[in-house]
């Protein structure tokens, strides 16, 4: 039997609530440990916020709580309406608070006096919070909700977001605090970008491989042997050439890399071989226990029809030499 509906959402809530709050909080730490002590300002509100304590002494916090006002109106608008609107202005809430209380009420002193330093921990911190808010189904607030419509609405990485819209906060940066501190926040934002981009997508872990070949069961064969892993094909047509081809295509660890490349020269010298990156696979890649490779403990937690529909090749259109062969008797 299933969880009850009511449980699995009471479940996700907190899941969520969870990530916001230790997101945020992580921001926090981002901004009163390493950026602000610096004078560094990495883009978006809190960047602002900076800016504007630096020059007139206002506070960060409040300064903050009001920036976000008119942004949290335009997420509203856009992004998600009531849930959206309750869950990044808690978050937009927690940062200017815990900004207010650790700079202002409780200062908290930096952990060293390196803008460098600052810069780079600064962005890993605050990226890898952004990363958290962000899987809590809320925003980051300030410009995070203009990077978050930018990037649904484009498909751009939110690294590249974050370069444009929080380029003015940079350029008023360097011309206020100056040219070296532009400098470094600059560096921030993009370190800050890679963090989120990485807590939201993961490590790129997985390789994955297109090949075109005249050859395929001999390519597949050497793979599948080699390796231990399944292939899939299908057919194609090389428009340049009008000639029919078979595409093969697989997903290989980091280290299977070369092991790949060697065992498809093997089967076809001739053939057109793509690797790529991937940053997660599920289902479908079944490793052998094969001498040599680097997964093979997951072949016994395949079950049988899994392993052998996932080590069968079969191109369209034609039998392969491989499969003529199997036919032939054994002549004495």
């Amino acid at each position: 039997m299933g969880a009850k509906p009511g449980r699995t959402n009471l479940r996700s809530a907190a899941q969520s609530f969870l990530l916001m709050t230790a997101g945020t909080l992580l921001m926090v730490v981002s901004l009163t440990v390493f950026l602000a002590p610096s004078e560094i300002a990495p883009g978006g509100v809190s960047g602002t916020a900076v800016i504007l304590n630096s020059v007139f002494g206002w506070p960060i916090g409040w300064v903050m709580l009001v920036l976000n006002l008119p942004l949290l109106a335009l997420g509203f608008r856009y992004l998600g309406r009531y849930q959206f609107l309750v869950r990044t202005a808690y978050v937009a809430a927690l940062y200017s608070l815990g900004a207010q209380v650790f700079t202002a009420w409780i200062p908290v002193s930096a952990i060293t006096d390196n803008a460098l330093l600052n810069a780079l921990y600064g962005g890993v911190v605050g990226g890898i919070g952004s990363g958290l808010i962000y899987r809590g189904q809320a925003s980051v607030a300030g410009t995070g909700i203009l990077a978050r419509i930018v990037q649904l609405r484009s498909g751009m990485p939110v690294s590249q977001v974050f370069l444009l819209t929080d380029g003015g906060v940079i350029l008023a940066a360097a011309l206020v605090l100056g040219w070296e501190n532009g400098l470094y926040s600059l560096l921030a934002l993009f370190v800050w970008g890679l963090a989120t981009d990485y807590v939201l997508e993961g490590p790129s872990v997985v390789r994955t491989a297109f090949i075109v070949t005249d050859h395929p069961d001999r390519v597949a064969e050497a793979v599948m042997q080699r390796l231990g892993i399944g292939v899939t094909a299908w057919a194609a047509q090389g428009k340049f050439t009008q000639e029919p081809h078979t595409v093969l295509f697989c997903t290989v660890s980091r280290p299977d890399v070369d092991p790949l490349r060697s065992a498809v020269t093997e089967g076809d010298p001739a053939a057109f071989l793509v690797i790529g990156h991937g940053h997660q696979a599920t289902g479908g890649m079944v490793r052998s226990n094969q001498p040599g490779s680097s997964a093979g403990e997951e072949a016994d937690k395949a079950p049988a029809p899994a392993r052998k529909k996932a080590s069968s090749v079969k191109p369209a259109g034609r039998r392969g030499p491989a499969a003529r062969a199997r036919k032939r008797p054994t002549r004495a």
